[in-house]
């Protein structure tokens, strides 16, 4: 399970720098807190991190009980297609939101693969098939 908990750990960071981003951001764009709308390049850089807190719901328990139940080895690996995924996301939304496509996907995907391979192997243990 050091594995898993290695690539939490750096989902986690790469969610930080994500945030200091949108701080970047901030900034240069001149939008002062509170508020998140009225320049259209700050509002990308936003909505990378919060489309990334929003997958790191749902990530974060399902690397844990997928790497419990079914492999530790392979929750590793598809969090490791994760942060790629996420990574290719926020340069590719944030130049040009039309081309996240990919970088959603390699990011999505292994949430939905660690989610149901999760549920599907705490149902086998808890019922015993």
């Amino acid at each position: 399970m050091a594995l898993v908990n290695i690539v939490i750990v750096v989902a986690l960071f790469q969610y930080i720098a994500f945030a200091f981003a949108v701080g970047r951001a901030r900034g240069r764009c001149g939008v002062s807190a509170p508020a998140i709308t009225g320049n259209a390049e700050f509002e990308r850089y936003y909505r990378v991190q919060m489309n990334t807190l929003e997958l790191l719901v749902a990530f974060i328990p399902g690397m844990l009980i997928f790497g419990h139940y079914v492999s530790s080895l392979w929750a590793a690996v598809l969090g490791l297609v994760f942060v790629f995924g996420r990574t290719l996301y926020f340069f590719t939304y944030t130049q040009d939101p039309a081309r996240r496509g990919p970088g959603f996907g390699l990011s999505f995907t292994p949430v939905v693969i660690l989610l149901a391979g999760s549920l599907y192997a705490t149902l086998r243990v808890q019922l015993g098939f």
